[in-house]
């Protein structure tokens, strides 16, 4: 059996136009499908984000849209510049061996900007994670 192509994970939002704002405006992530009442994001790779319009919508605590990326520092400041508040500057957290931020979307989703310390992680389409 062949490995899915792709994974799109959803979460239910009570303003879309807002999360279209934060996600494609301030993020620049490019919007992959508008379905009227849904969106999808791409993120890397075969990684989506969607997100739907729900009014009763409300963010769940302890889920995290986690972006990974090198450049943690330069996204911190790209936020920044854009207005949007985090929980802080970028730091190490030696449990995990990453560096890392949290801020929250229009809609009270966690989002983690992160970067692997270890040198097992990749993220090239293809090769597994080692642990």
């Amino acid at each position: 059996m062949p490995a899915p192509d792709a994974l799109i994970t959803f979460l239910p939002v009570r303003d879309l136009e807002a999360t279209d704002g934060f996600y494609r405006g301030v993020l620049g992530l490019p919007l992959a499908v508008d379905q009227g009442s849904c969106r999808i994001y791409r993120v890397a790779g075969g990684g989506f984000i969607g997100f739907c319009q729900h009014p009763d919508a409300a963010a769940i605590d302890g889920v995290i849209v986690t972006l990974v990326t090198d450049d943690v520092d330069g996204w911190h400041a790209r936020l920044t510049r854009a207005g949007v508040a985090t929980d802080g500057s970028p730091r190490h957290n030696p449990t995990y061996a990453i560096r890392h931020f949290y801020t929250r979307d229009p809609d009270g989703w966690a989002v983690e900007v992160q970067r692997f310390d270890d040198a097992s992680w990749s993220h090239a389409e293809g090769d597994p994670i080692q642990k």
